[in-house]
């Protein structure tokens, strides 16, 4: 395809967010094709992205969610570079999106590599009991536990878990395209999650 109409682009960027060029050339590789052009721009984003994620992040918002009914509320520290883009729409979307998340989606930590030593002994413990029992032989009992301990990962680091607002996309994904489209690094820092009668689960620094 050799023309991309203006109406076509201004859907894509309206969508994306990205600039103007960014969604004409995003089009044009892709033949015009919405939801391709949407890819190729993620995969663009990325890119950027991971040039932004060493930079230090020394601003950012405390955003909470209470749930209605006021039983269950989070509070969480999500930082950027610059009090410029802490203050944008997008940067308080995603932390009221993410505090939201953290609502529904319970994770235990930030990221995988700092779920407590103790609760990952005591999962392995178990998995490990429940491959012994079905009479497995030793290597692949070994494999079994640590498929499981991967998924449990994946299921309890915030950063792992499927986006609750869109399940076919990670919290990282969600963290990675914001950078790309607001050009600062961002990091979530640390949540705290209560829920009436339960006891807070709360995770320190962390940064992506």
């Amino acid at each position: 395809m050799s023309e991309i109409s203006a109406g076509k682009v201004k859907e894509l960027r309206e969508i994306s967010g990205a600039g103007m060029m960014d969604c004409k050339k995003a089009l044009l590789e892709s033949d015009g094709d919405i939801q391709k052009a949407m890819d190729f721009l993620r995969k663009s984003g990325i890119a950027k992205a991971q040039k932004k994620a060493g930079r230090e992040v020394k601003d950012g918002v405390i955003s909470t969610y209470i749930h209605p009914g006021s039983k269950l509320g989070v509070m969480l520290e999500i930082n950027c570079e610059t009090d410029f883009v802490a203050k944008t729409p997008t940067f308080q979307d995603l932390s009221r999106d993410i505090a939201m998340h953290i609502a529904a989606a319970s994770p235990i930590s930030v990221s995988k590599d700092d779920i407590p030593t103790h609760v990952l002994d005591r999962e392995q413990e178990i998995y490990l009991d429940q491959a012994k029992s079905s009479g497995k032989p030793e290597d692949i009992a070994k494999k079994m536990v640590q498929g499981r301990m991967d998924k449990f990962c994946k299921e309890n680091a915030l950063l792992e878990q499927q986006f609750v607002k869109d399940p076919n996309t990670t919290v990282k994904e969600v963290l990675t395209d914001t950078i790309a489209k607001l050009g600062e690094n961002i990091s979530i820092a640390r949540f705290t999650r209560f829920q009436l009668g339960e006891n807070s689960s709360q995770q320190s620094k962390d940064s992506e």
